[in-house]
């Protein structure tokens, strides 16, 4: 029986995962090579590379990357049950100005950023949004050439379902 309820859950929550997958593939164009949509389980990842978010070495965000978070923020509005969490990756070169003080800061800094423009520019509420930084420490490649570093340079935005809903859905289930 709970087994059973469980199973149900999860598949509800699978069914707004791929909905979002979808909405968001349709929306923010799946052509663009510096920006990847995967799903992990019922979580949604959207991958941004830095050169279409920020300068280099800088958490001011660029132009041209509003039309793309205004195309993400439209999905996550449209989900309003789900929270989002913003992770900022770098490169392993060390870096250090009068600003930031380190990777660490730099990464948390462009999280923070993003997280802003969301919550001001785009309407998401802000108790939905979590700002992380993971600096250079979950690479996707090896920081050995410039193409591999770029790769690490990018920002996550992530679509998670909220877990005390997934919860309130399981004991609604087994009632």
């Amino acid at each position: 029986m709970l087994f059973r309820s469980l199973q149900d859950a999860i598949t509800r929550k699978d069914s707004v995962t791929l909905a979002i997958v979808s909405s968001l593939k349709k929306s923010v164009g799946i052509d663009d090579p510096d920006i990847e949509i995967n799903v992990e389980k019922t979580v949604v990842f959207i991958s941004i590379s830095d050169k279409l978010l920020f300068k280099s070495g800088s958490y001011t965000v660029t132009e041209k990357a509003y039309s793309v978070l205004e195309k993400v923020a439209t999905v996550i509005n449209s989900q309003p049950e789900m929270d989002v969490m913003i992770e900022g990756h770098t490169d392993a070169t060390p870096i250090k100005n009068d600003v930031i003080q380190d990777n660490w800061d730099l990464s948390t800094k462009r999280a923070t950023s993003i997280t802003r423009i969301l919550q001001s520019r785009f309407a998401v509420e802000p108790s939905r949004l979590i700002a992380a930084g993971r600096s250079s420490y979950v690479p996707l490649a090896p920081n050995d050439t410039p193409a591999n570093k770029s790769k690490n340079r990018r920002t996550k935005i992530i679509i998670l379902p909220k877990i005390g809903q997934f919860f309130e859905m399981l004991e609604t289930k087994a009632e």
